[in-house]
């Protein structure tokens, strides 16, 4: 009865000012809205004041945004308030002032209204998380009078028109002033905000302000190395950085009706009988992955390199490496009527060599292969298996398979193959070189750059719940207990000494740049490698991510000054390159050098690495995880036995014989589909606005149209490709690692 009446209150309430301000439009000439960030414990009860200033110094009365009887301020609202005609204002406004209290006498008639309508007394709270204030100009209707005499107030007077700053204009043709706060607003303190609030650190008229809120940012975000020798990681998950409500929520039931449909599985045994009985659990439960009927062939297999989760490890082969026991022999009947030399002479052999796991100590010494596999880039232009050695060095107990031997040895070969490869996947493409390593950025860029600074404006979209679910995902996912350690070969004592042996080899002007990265393994060039979906949709997307980069960042710094007098942005790079055990992220080879950054080519590099890394890098290492793992024997993060030391001609029984039993096989199809659900908007589909700038906007609005151009190209290679791959379309690419 109550929640009706609260309900019932509050409308009526609503519909009584909304239609009483429409009466008193002719008197009024500025609509104040008031937004209120959408966050957790975002709201606040405080009476929350507001002071406008116009263009020529003029400055309005204490404006209250709290509406009689109405619960004002609250999470993800819009509180909206008239500004009367006499308030001594002309146009543009160019500054708004706000603050709060933090108490309030709770009355008989805040008790009686309380119950009756769901108005809350205005007692002390602790934080309100304002993200906007904007000024709407109402214009005014023409009169018979205002015509007569050939006036039009519609239009302001020619002294007012503001530069071409302002581009925001309201559903009625109004001038709209945007001031963007987006702060949490402490009880007493008066935050001036400017128009759009985009300033280098040198030309912000509030500095005081500003240093006060990065030494406050500086007591939350602290690093810690939770894993010797390990990345940069948060110490402790501030509050600002969890999970929205509706998203965790969204996440946590997804999870459990998987759960459910797998319940539907019937476990009669431990282990598989055969294939087939493992295929029928797929239609029975979370669907068929597209490899199922094709994981034994060898094109498949070729594809995995190019368009599977873990496409940058094959390059061009210019000469067989000496540990590599393959000669003319080895191969002979595999390329065509061509010799071994003269393939490698035309470019057509290409290699994956996984030496960095080498040796790797895994969980419970499960014992792992350390691969190389030769490939044939044939008249077809596909890709084709010829070589598989299982470990790196010679020996007359690792020997050379090939597609001679019989099928199921060199199928046996194939999955061991990609179950060192899935360890490198989770441990350095996907957790280490997309999650952690961006962590150790997000932690630094909220220590060193003011939200003010139009590069944490440019960057803020794209670290949205990247702490989050970095730490649940640590805490559930790669724990001693935890997926990886039960369902992976590495475990966590495994993945972790992995990602400390990429992070020393990672280099910011090599991995870091798609176009360099591919280079660099000799892939770059469709003349030597035609069929590369990772590289042709790839390089497009992340030229225009560059592109919207340069836009804004040139705007800002367009003069050699602005760039070395930006101490914060030279606080910034300092902390980026600073070794993890001295309280910086550690990333290797970042361009500039002890003084800061020497031109903005830099950083612009260093910007669109950063948002890359956390879009289409991303998307291009998680997405089809369930495509690619849920199907154990086409891409195994575990097999059950040793690393083969002689050709055996397996049966049937003897290769169900290496897959995980049941149970651990419903882990892997649950979680590879919960990693492979998308969480967050479509890339430059912003959850929230942080540039309201004109420039910044205009920018925001052409990487749009770009995505949708891409979008588009993308989906019309699709149609002649004889396997789809969507991962780096913008439509399926999120704006941050958020799952």
């Amino acid at each position: 009865m109550v929640s009706i009446v609260n309900v019932i209150g509050n409308t009526l309430l609503r519909q009584w000012e909304y239609f009483h301000s429409m009466l008193d439009t002719a008197d009024t000439q500025y609509r104040l809205h008031v937004i209120t960030g959408d966050r957790r414990g975002a709201g606040t009860d405080a009476n929350v004041y507001v002071v406008l200033h116009d263009i020529h110094g003029r400055v309005s009365n204490p404006i209250t945004s709290n509406k009689t009887l109405i619960n004002d301020n609250e999470r993800g609202s819009t509180t909206i308030v008239d500004v009367k005609a006499d308030c001594g204002l002309q146009s543009p406004i160019v500054k708004v002032e706000v603050w709060r209290d933090n108490f309030a006498d709770i009355t008989l008639v805040g008790t009686i209204t309380q119950n009756l309508f769901g108005y809350r007394s205005r007692r002390g709270s602790a934080a309100w998380f304002l993200d906007r204030i904007e000024v709407e100009e109402v214009l005014k209707k023409h009169t018979s009078e205002d015509l007569t005499n050939g006036r039009n107030l519609c239009q302001p007077s020619e002294k007012n028109v503001e530069s071409h700053k302002t581009v925001h204009r309201s559903a009625e043709g109004g001038r709209v002033w945007v001031f963007p706060l987006q702060r949490w607003v402490s009880a007493g303190r008066v935050y001036c905000i400017e128009l759009h609030d985009c300033f280098l650190p040198q030309e912000d008229p509030n500095r005081e302000s500003r240093q006060i809120d990065l030494q406050e940012k500086r007591k939350e975000y602290k690093y810690a190395q939770k894993v010797e020798d390990g990345p940069a990681q948060i110490e402790n998950l501030p509050s600002d950085e969890k999970f929205s409500d509706e998203y965790y929520w969204t996440f946590a039931t997804e999870k459990m009706n998987l759960l459910a449909r797998t319940k539907l599985i019937e476990w009669t045994t431990n282990k598989w009988s055969t294939l087939d009985d493992l295929k029928k659990v797929f239609k029975q439960s979370l669907g068929e992955p597209e490899c199922i009927d094709v994981w034994k062939e060898d094109w498949w297999f070729g594809l995995q390199r190019l368009q599977g989760v873990n496409p940058n490890v094959i390059s061009l082969c210019k000469e067989i490496p000496e540990n590599f026991d393959v000669t003319e022999d080895t191969v002979r009947g595999l390329l065509g009527d061509m010799s071994l030399a003269e393939a490698l002479e035309k470019n057509k052999i290409f290699i994956c060599d996984l030496k960095i796991v080498d040796d790797l100590k895994c969980k419970d010494d499960r014992e792992l292969a350390s691969p190389l596999a030769l490939f044939y880039l044939n008249t077809d232009d596909k890709i084709l298996p010829i070589a598989i050695q299982l470990k790196q060095a010679r020996g007359h107990d690792n020997p050379v398979y090939t597609p001679n031997d019989p099928p199921n040895t060199w199928l046996v070969a194939k999955m061991f193959y990609n179950n060192a490869e899935a360890q490198h996947h989770q441990a350095l493409t996907h957790l280490g070189f997309t999650h952690l390593l961006m962590e150790g950025v997000v932690i630094c860029t909220h220590r060193n750059l003011s939200p003010s600074h139009p590069l944490f404006k440019l960057m803020a979209p794209h670290f949205l719940f990247l702490l989050a679910i970095n730490t649940r995902g640590l805490e559930k996912l790669v724990s001693p207990g935890g997926w990886v350690d039960v369902c992976m070969t590495q475990g966590v004592k495994g993945i972790f000494e992995l990602m400390k042996r990429g992070f020393d080899r990672w280099r910011f002007d090599r991995e870091g740049q798609i176009e360099k990265e591919l280079e660099a393994r000799g892939v770059l060039d469709t003349d030597i490698l035609p069929y590369y979906p990772y590289r042709d949709d790839g390089v497009p997307l992340y030229n225009a991510i560059k592109k919207y980069v340069t836009t804004v960042v040139t705007h800002h710094y367009d003069t050699a000054d602005k760039l070395s007098q930006d101490w914060e942005l030279k606080w910034w790079r300092d902390e980026l390159v600073k070794p993890r055990d001295s309280n910086g992220v550690g990333l290797k080879n970042v361009p500039g050098n002890s003084d800061g950054f020497t031109c903005v080519e830099e950083v612009i590099d260093v910007v669109t690495v950063i948002i890359a890394t956390c879009s289409l890098g991303h998307s291009a290492a998680n997405f089809q995880q369930y495509e690619q793992y849920a199907f154990v024997p086409n891409y195994p993060g575990i097999l059950m036995a040793d690393v083969p030391k002689e050709k055996v001609n397996y049966t049937e029984q003897e290769i169900m014989n290496l897959l995980p039993n049941k149970r651990m096989t419903l882990d892997i199809m649950v979680i590879t589909k919960l990693l492979s659900s998308r969480g967050t908007n479509s890339l430059g589909d912003f959850e929230m606005q942080y540039l309201y700038d004109p420039v910044g906007v205009q920018a925001a609005e052409e990487f749009q149209k770009d995505l949708k151009r891409l979008s588009l190209d993308m989906k019309k290679r699709n149609i002649d490709r004889d396997w789809k791959f969507e991962w780096l379309d913008p439509e399926i690419v999120p704006n941050s690692i958020s799952v």
